[in-house]
């Protein structure tokens, strides 16, 4: 195993109320950082599988389903022609991420990508058939993606972001 690689086996204490504080806010910090920097730092997704081979990350521009409010999560993601995924990972936790949740209630969103702001896409999930022929593809970007869907019992939603 590499200095960053990740453990095959789901890390203990990967729930704890700690953690998912700290991921918070990395994620807060990350988002900032690129809209301050426009994407010139923080496009580039470098834990895990990604310190080897870097992953590039944009910014979803979402609004809370109950709350109204705006927020900006920082995902990797993959070109896919017109389209951009997203992976509703969440490192391999139980429970899918808040972003997913308010995509399903709002699709109409914005993605910012280094050296472009406000692009609006719609999100779908990806149907079974869509999710086969995506999941190789975000694996070849991202190889984690493999042991997060290992460390959990739910399905990891595939988005499909959409130009609109």
């Amino acid at each position: 195993m590499g200095r960053f690689a990740l453990p095959e086996e789901r890390p203990p204490g990967l729930d704890a109320p700690l953690t998912a504080k700290l991921i918070r806010l990395g994620s807060k910090a990350q988002a900032r950082v690129f809209r301050l920097t426009n994407g010139r730092i923080g496009r580039k997704w470098r834990i895990g599988a990604g310190f080897k081979k870097p992953v590039p990350t944009l910014l979803l521009r979402h609004v809370g389903r109950k709350s109204g409010k705006h927020f900006h999560t920082p995902l990797v993601y993959l070109e896919d022609g017109a389209n951009i995924v997203v992976v509703a990972s969440q490192g391999g936790l139980p429970s899918n991420p808040q972003w997913y949740r308010n995509l399903l209630a709002t699709p109409e969103v914005w993605i910012d990508l280094p050296g472009e702001r406000g692009r609006p896409v719609r999100a779908h999930e990806a149907d079974a058939a869509e999710k086969a022929a995506l999941w190789p593809k975000l694996i070849d970007l991202y190889a984690d993606f493999d042991k997060y869907d290992a460390w959990t019992e739910r399905s990891i939603p595939v988005l499909v972001l959409e130009p609109r």
